[in-house]
């Protein structure tokens, strides 16, 4: 991060913005210790400044969460690490009481805030999901791991290394060819539970100046701690894999693709 930048923005910003995870960028994932960093020093710029985290794809990765590397509020998505594979929908906002009573008046109404809301019958479902989430994500980074290891030896270098400390879900890597990032995505696609019959194909998204094609045959539509893979359709075809709900599934799924990928 450019930390200097960040002083100077910070003397008159209201919230600073940390995404962890890396988007579609091939930076690692941001770590605990450059959270503190971030948020110490435009805390030093500015005292009042909060300091928000999206903490999506990081949950459970490391023994400890940004709120206490400096946080003062996080948010992320339960069809993503927290919600387990299991909790269908929503997401979750934690921090500082005041500010997540402030953010619970916008979120539904003023003068109603947290005490009302729909949750869809699923309450059950996000309470189970949570509970096994941390198991779940160490599927997932088991996943990635065989991933990266997989990856390498068919000599590609995948972004974290399979040695590198693990700050979220994802692995990307440089396919190198339309052709192969389709084939890493159907590989996945043809190894998942849902719909596993579907060839994925690139189509215009909102908010993407490429095509973008995506795998995700899950359980819950457009969970990603599901194992799932998406890139956009532009050089050098970057593609970002994620989750895993066990390793004996992800395994398969991730030696699938890569043969698909290099190999056909």
């Amino acid at each position: 991060p450019d930390y200097a930048a960040i002083a100077e923005h910070a003397k008159t910003a209201t919230v600073v913005h940390i995404q962890r995870s890396r988007g579609y960028t091939q930076r690692n994932a941001f770590d605990l210790d450059t959270i503190q960093k971030v948020a110490d020093t435009a805390r030093k710029a500015n005292p009042d400044v909060v300091i928000f985290v999206d903490n999506c794809y990081g949950e459970f990765t490391q023994i400890r969460e940004p709120l206490s590397a400096g946080a003062d509020v996080i948010a992320g998505s339960f069809i993503k690490n927290p919600g387990g594979g299991i909790t269908p929908t929503g997401g979750y906002i934690a921090g500082k009481a005041d500010l997540v009573e402030k953010i619970s008046h916008r979120f539904t109404a003023p003068g109603i805030g947290k005490d009302l809301g729909c949750t869809q019958d699923s309450l059950r479902d996000t309470f189970l999901g949570f509970y096994y989430a941390p198991g779940v994500v160490c599927e997932a980074l088991k996943t990635a791991v065989y991933a990266q290891c997989l990856l390498e030896l068919v000599g590609v270098n995948p972004v974290p290394r399979y040695t590198a400390d693990h700050n979220d879900i994802v692995t990307c890597f440089d396919s190198g060819s339309a052709a192969a990032l389709q084939g890493f995505c159907a590989g996945i696609q043809s190894c998942s539970p849902v719909d596993s019959f579907v060839s994925p194909e690139p189509a215009d998204e909102p908010g993407y100046t490429d095509q973008v094609i995506m795998a995700s045959g899950s359980f819950t539509e457009g969970s990603t701690i599901e194992i799932s893979c998406d890139g956009p359709l532009r050089a050098p075809y970057t593609c970002y894999l994620q989750g895993g709900v066990n390793f004996t599934a992800g395994r398969a799924a991730v030696l699938n693709a890569v043969q698909k990928a290099f190999f056909a």
